[in-house]
Protein backbone atom coordinates (compact mmCIF):
# COMPACT_ATOMS: atom_id res chain seq x y z
CA UNK A 1 0.00 0.00 0.00
CA UNK A 2 1.58 3.19 -0.90
CA UNK A 3 0.46 6.68 1.32
CA UNK A 4 -0.30 9.32 -1.83
CA UNK A 5 -0.77 13.50 -1.39
CA UNK A 6 -2.62 13.58 -4.51
CA UNK A 7 -2.87 17.36 -6.03
CA UNK A 8 -5.54 18.35 -8.38
CA UNK A 9 -7.81 21.32 -8.69
CA UNK A 10 -10.55 19.49 -10.66
CA UNK A 11 -13.39 18.13 -7.78
CA UNK A 12 -14.47 15.11 -9.89
CA UNK A 13 -11.44 14.24 -11.42
CA UNK A 14 -9.58 14.49 -7.97
CA UNK A 15 -12.48 12.14 -6.66
CA UNK A 16 -12.20 10.23 -9.54
CA UNK A 17 -8.09 9.62 -9.22
CA UNK A 18 -9.25 9.02 -5.03
CA UNK A 19 -11.60 6.11 -5.74
CA UNK A 20 -8.88 4.49 -8.55
CA UNK A 21 -5.86 4.72 -5.98
CA UNK A 22 -8.36 2.87 -3.14
CA UNK A 23 -9.70 0.27 -5.46
CA UNK A 24 -5.82 -0.91 -5.99
CA UNK A 25 -5.08 -0.79 -1.91
CA UNK A 26 -3.50 2.51 -2.09
CA UNK A 27 -4.09 5.20 0.64
CA UNK A 28 -4.90 8.85 -0.52
CA UNK A 29 -3.78 10.81 2.93
CA UNK A 30 -4.61 13.92 1.33
CA UNK A 31 -6.39 15.23 -1.78
CA UNK A 32 -5.43 18.91 -2.16
CA UNK A 33 -6.44 21.52 -4.79
CA UNK A 34 -3.49 24.36 -4.65
CA UNK A 35 -0.07 23.83 -4.95
CA UNK A 36 0.06 25.80 -1.10
CA UNK A 37 -2.28 22.89 -0.20
CA UNK A 38 0.27 20.85 -1.69
CA UNK A 39 3.18 21.53 -0.12
CA UNK A 40 1.57 21.57 3.54
CA UNK A 41 0.31 17.91 2.78
CA UNK A 42 3.48 16.60 2.15
CA UNK A 43 4.46 18.19 5.37
CA UNK A 44 2.14 17.04 7.32
CA UNK A 45 1.94 13.42 6.07
CA UNK A 46 5.12 12.58 4.65
CA UNK A 47 3.65 10.84 2.02
CA UNK A 48 5.12 7.69 -0.46
CA UNK A 49 4.88 9.72 -3.55
CA UNK A 50 2.79 12.60 -4.51
CA UNK A 51 1.07 12.49 -7.59
CA UNK A 52 0.33 16.41 -9.06
CA UNK A 53 -0.82 18.71 -11.55
CA UNK A 54 1.05 21.20 -13.35
CA UNK A 55 -1.59 24.09 -13.46
CA UNK A 56 -3.38 25.26 -10.42
CA UNK A 57 -4.66 27.91 -8.82
CA UNK A 58 -4.36 31.06 -8.37
CA UNK A 59 -2.25 31.43 -11.75
CA UNK A 60 -3.28 28.04 -13.13
CA UNK A 61 -0.14 28.45 -15.13
CA UNK A 62 2.88 25.79 -13.98
CA UNK A 63 2.43 26.20 -10.20
CA UNK A 64 1.67 22.49 -9.66
CA UNK A 65 4.91 21.63 -11.18
CA UNK A 66 6.88 24.20 -9.92
CA UNK A 67 5.82 23.04 -6.14
CA UNK A 68 6.82 19.67 -7.26
CA UNK A 69 10.43 20.95 -8.00
CA UNK A 70 10.78 22.33 -4.77
CA UNK A 71 9.42 19.58 -2.81
CA UNK A 72 12.24 17.19 -4.99
CA UNK A 73 14.79 19.58 -3.53
CA UNK A 74 13.71 19.99 0.19
CA UNK A 75 13.44 16.32 0.13
CA UNK A 76 15.46 14.88 -2.03
CA UNK A 77 14.01 11.45 -2.75
CA UNK A 78 10.87 12.09 -2.73
CA UNK A 79 9.10 10.12 -5.25
CA UNK A 80 6.50 12.61 -8.12
CA UNK A 81 4.34 11.47 -10.77
CA UNK A 82 3.15 14.50 -12.93
CA UNK A 83 -0.18 13.83 -14.64
CA UNK A 84 -1.33 16.28 -16.61
CA UNK A 85 -2.58 17.82 -19.95
CA UNK A 86 0.36 20.33 -20.31
CA UNK A 87 4.13 19.95 -20.59
CA UNK A 88 5.91 22.66 -18.73
CA UNK A 89 9.21 22.61 -20.45
CA UNK A 90 11.46 24.68 -18.11
CA UNK A 91 10.29 23.03 -14.81
CA UNK A 92 9.81 19.56 -16.53
CA UNK A 93 13.69 20.06 -17.45
CA UNK A 94 14.29 20.56 -13.89
CA UNK A 95 12.10 18.04 -12.44
CA UNK A 96 13.05 15.01 -14.23
CA UNK A 97 16.95 16.28 -13.75
CA UNK A 98 16.20 16.31 -9.76
CA UNK A 99 17.26 13.22 -7.75
CA UNK A 100 19.62 12.20 -11.02
CA UNK A 101 16.10 11.37 -12.64
CA UNK A 102 15.35 8.95 -9.90
CA UNK A 103 11.59 8.49 -8.35
CA UNK A 104 9.74 11.07 -11.01
CA UNK A 105 7.79 10.58 -13.68
CA UNK A 106 5.72 12.76 -16.16
CA UNK A 107 2.41 11.73 -17.94
CA UNK A 108 0.18 12.83 -20.14
CA UNK A 109 -3.51 12.70 -18.87
CA UNK A 110 -4.99 12.36 -22.47
CA UNK A 111 -2.39 9.46 -23.42
CA UNK A 112 -3.16 6.83 -20.70
CA UNK A 113 -4.77 4.38 -22.62
CA UNK A 114 -5.15 1.95 -19.48
CA UNK A 115 -5.88 2.40 -15.77
CA UNK A 116 -3.83 -0.35 -15.29
CA UNK A 117 -0.69 1.72 -17.28
CA UNK A 118 -1.15 4.66 -14.90
CA UNK A 119 -0.83 2.08 -11.17
CA UNK A 120 2.02 0.37 -13.36
CA UNK A 121 3.56 3.84 -13.75
CA UNK A 122 2.93 5.03 -10.18
CA UNK A 123 4.61 1.72 -8.67
CA UNK A 124 7.83 2.22 -10.52
CA UNK A 125 7.99 5.80 -9.61
CA UNK A 126 7.31 4.99 -5.69
CA UNK A 127 10.00 2.08 -6.20
CA UNK A 128 12.38 4.95 -7.29
CA UNK A 129 12.35 4.51 -11.29
CA UNK A 130 11.60 6.90 -14.29
CA UNK A 131 8.50 7.02 -16.50
CA UNK A 132 8.51 9.55 -19.38
CA UNK A 133 5.54 9.99 -21.53
CA UNK A 134 7.25 9.79 -25.01
CA UNK A 135 5.40 12.89 -25.96
CA UNK A 136 7.27 14.84 -23.43
CA UNK A 137 10.44 13.31 -24.58
CA UNK A 138 9.46 15.03 -28.08
CA UNK A 139 8.15 18.20 -26.90
CA UNK A 140 11.93 18.51 -24.72
CA UNK A 141 13.70 17.69 -27.68
CA UNK A 142 12.26 19.87 -29.80
CA UNK A 143 14.15 22.71 -28.40
CA UNK A 144 17.55 20.88 -28.45
CA UNK A 145 17.78 20.63 -32.30
CA UNK A 146 22.00 20.84 -32.73
CA UNK A 147 22.58 17.46 -30.84
CA UNK A 148 19.84 15.83 -31.87
CA UNK A 149 20.48 16.21 -35.48
CA UNK A 150 23.50 13.75 -34.30
CA UNK A 151 21.12 10.87 -34.08
CA UNK A 152 19.42 8.84 -36.76
CA UNK A 153 15.39 8.83 -36.81
CA UNK A 154 15.23 5.59 -36.01
CA UNK A 155 17.73 5.95 -32.90
CA UNK A 156 15.41 8.74 -31.93
CA UNK A 157 12.15 6.88 -31.71
CA UNK A 158 14.60 4.44 -29.57
CA UNK A 159 15.54 6.92 -27.35
CA UNK A 160 11.84 8.01 -26.71
CA UNK A 161 10.47 4.54 -26.16
CA UNK A 162 13.56 3.98 -23.49
CA UNK A 163 12.30 7.00 -21.98
CA UNK A 164 9.37 5.40 -20.67
CA UNK A 165 11.40 2.64 -18.65
CA UNK A 166 10.59 -0.26 -21.23
CA UNK A 167 13.14 -3.13 -22.14
CA UNK A 168 15.15 -4.00 -25.06
CA UNK A 169 12.50 -6.58 -25.63
CA UNK A 170 9.49 -4.25 -25.21
CA UNK A 171 11.36 -1.60 -27.65
CA UNK A 172 12.25 -4.39 -30.29
CA UNK A 173 8.78 -5.51 -30.18
CA UNK A 174 7.24 -2.01 -30.28
CA UNK A 175 9.46 -1.53 -33.41
CA UNK A 176 9.31 -4.67 -34.77
CA UNK A 177 13.07 -5.32 -34.32
CA UNK A 178 15.38 -7.50 -32.77
CA UNK A 179 16.73 -6.95 -28.94
CA UNK A 180 20.34 -7.38 -31.05
CA UNK A 181 19.38 -4.16 -32.77
CA UNK A 182 17.63 -2.45 -30.46
CA UNK A 183 20.81 -3.10 -28.59
CA UNK A 184 23.41 -1.50 -31.29
CA UNK A 185 21.01 1.34 -31.42
CA UNK A 186 20.90 2.24 -27.81
CA UNK A 187 25.12 1.90 -28.24
CA UNK A 188 25.50 4.02 -30.98
CA UNK A 189 23.12 6.77 -28.93
CA UNK A 190 25.36 7.07 -26.05
CA UNK A 191 28.34 7.68 -28.65
CA UNK A 192 26.77 9.93 -30.71
CA UNK A 193 25.40 12.17 -27.14
CA UNK A 194 29.26 11.65 -25.93
CA UNK A 195 27.27 9.63 -22.88
CA UNK A 196 29.50 7.10 -20.47
CA UNK A 197 26.38 5.93 -18.09
CA UNK A 198 27.14 3.22 -15.86
CA UNK A 199 24.02 3.17 -13.64
CA UNK A 200 22.41 -0.30 -14.93
CA UNK A 201 18.98 0.35 -13.20
CA UNK A 202 17.60 3.35 -15.18
CA UNK A 203 20.33 3.48 -17.62
CA UNK A 204 17.97 3.88 -20.62
CA UNK A 205 16.25 6.58 -19.05
CA UNK A 206 18.96 8.03 -17.60
CA UNK A 207 20.14 8.29 -20.92
CA UNK A 208 17.35 10.62 -22.23
CA UNK A 209 17.74 12.60 -19.08
CA UNK A 210 21.35 13.17 -19.31
CA UNK A 211 20.92 14.49 -22.90
CA UNK A 212 18.14 17.02 -21.54
CA UNK A 213 20.83 17.97 -19.53
CA UNK A 214 23.21 19.20 -22.21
Amino acid sequence: MLRIVLAEDSVLLREGLVGLLERFGHQVVAGVGTAGELTAAVAEHGPDIVVTDVRMPPGFSDEGLRAAVALRETRPGLPVLVLSQYVQRAYAEELLDSCDGTGVGYLLKERVGKVEEFVDALHRVADGGTVVDPEVVRQLLRHRRDPLTRLTAREQEVLALMAEGRSNASVAEALTVSEGTVSKHFGSILTKLDLSLTDATNRRVLAVLAYLRK
